[in-house]
């Protein structure tokens, strides 16, 4: 029998067309024979919406159009079943429109990769891919995510963080804060994707310029030094925290008038060597150099990073760790974790010998593995409290109640 398999995308992060791309991707690499694939589009609004049509790459070109034709949904558990729900009936529509039997997130970003979704399908008891709740946050979270990967001792380069809000009143202590890590340096909204936000400053003038564009998207920024010379490596890790498998390594290269690979370079650029393409293909299309020519004991290295990153984050389901070098020194420090990354990093599996459709069908087997598991744990326990329960009682007994 066939599992109900919904792929979530979209969004109303910045990188929601970035999500229909890898969605896309995914969906075309999910096995028919095994799966009945619901596309499940979030628009920038947050309606869920429902239809085959949501399978042709080709109808987002018009998507107030699209969308007019598709049926908006809500889900809904019952009787251990999440039903699909048309918002608005006719008379001769279906009640509903199927079930689901997991989720497949494939959203990146904003209420999407950061635990929000993840918790909606806690509350639906819907089982999901990729990371829960909690490492979905933190991976997203570069402020959270930096401090837990420093604190578990794996290499970072100098940084800090402030909020936004702050930097009016306590401007010469940030600068002061961005002297002693010495320009340049890159600055990062803490919870954005796909370098939306990023930037490098080379003076306190470009400082402030750069630190009002990046409070535009996050509460947060970070400031970090930069890494010089530099060559940037990605790895993949596919399972769970305690058993997982590195990926090969790819060197992935910025374009001429940028020092890093920004948001152009990731979805509007070309394969090294390719041909140009006429539409994008999401991180599939990024100029880089898959299994680069490193010193043998580097790639284990860089691999080793990954898998301890992985783990120390509390990872599940495919992810990508993006890791800086200096070019010079070899040294490797680890940039950050995308927990659910562009493409779903099928390339670098596919140079792994793991196809795509398989990596899809891993997926899918962690799922409904880590299911399995977790219904096997106590979240709850009976008692008898409400059955001796007063008003005179709990007034007394309240948290906080004044004595």
């Amino acid at each position: 029998m066939k599992l109900n398999v919904g792929v979530f995308f979209g969004g109303e992060s910045v990188e929601h067309e970035v999500s229909i791309i890898s969605a896309h991707q995914a969906m075309n690499a999910l096995n028919k024979d095994k799966y009945n694939v619901i596309p499940i589009y979030v628009a920038k609004d947050r309606k869920l919406y429902s239809s085959p049509l949501l399978e042709d790459m080709s109808n987002f070109k018009d998507l107030t159009g699209l969308l007019n034709k598709c049926t908006q949904v809500n889900l809904y558990q019952a009787d251990n079943h999440v039903v699909i729900h048309p918002v608005q009936k006719s008379l001769f529509s279906k009640k509903d429109l199927g079930t689901l039997d997991l989720a497949i997130p494939v959203m990146h970003g904003t209420n999407g990769e950061d635990g929000t979704i993840q918790g909606f399908f806690e509350m639906l008891k819907l089982p999901y891919a990729g990371c829960d709740l909690i490492a979905a946050a933190v991976g997203q979270d570069k402020v959270l995510q930096k401090h837990t990967l420093e604190n578990s001792g794996l290499p970072v380069t100098p940084w800090f963080w402030v909020y936004s809000e702050e930097f009016e009143s306590k401007r010469d202590e940030i600068l002061e804060r961005v002297h002693k890590i010495g320009y340049p340096v890159i600055l990062k909204p803490a919870c954005t994707g796909s370098s939306v936000g990023i930037s490098i400053a080379h003076n306190d003038a470009e400082y402030i310029e750069c630190f009002e564009d990046a409070g535009q998207y996050d509460a947060k920024v970070i400031t970090e030094q930069v890494v010089a010379p530099m060559r940037e490596m990605n790895c993949s890790v596919i399972g769970e925290p305690f058993q997982a498998r590195a990926s090969a390594i790819e060197e992935v290269f910025h374009g001429a008038d940028t020092d890093f690979l920004d948001f152009k370079d990731k979805y509007q650029g070309g394969s090294k060597g390719s041909a140009k393409s006429s539409g994008s293909k999401g991180m599939a299309s990024v100029s880089r150099l898959v299994n680069p020519d490193l010193p043998e004991e580097t790639t284990r290295t860089i691999q080793s990073l990954a898998l301890e990153t992985f783990r120390v984050l509390g990872s599940s389901g495919v992810c990508r760790i993006d890791f800086m070098m200096n070019a010079d020194s070899g040294e490797v420090y680890v940039n950050e974790i995308n927990t659910i990354p562009g493409s779903l990093a099928f390339y670098l599996w596919e140079a792994s010998g793991l196809h795509f459709s398989e990596l899809m069908d891993q997926l899918v087997d962690l799922t409904l593995t880590r299911e399995r598991r977790r219904s096997r744990m106590t979240y709850s326990y009976d008692t008898n409290l409400l059955s001796t329960y007063t008003e005179s009682s709990g007034a007394k007994s309240a948290k906080g109640a004044k004595r």
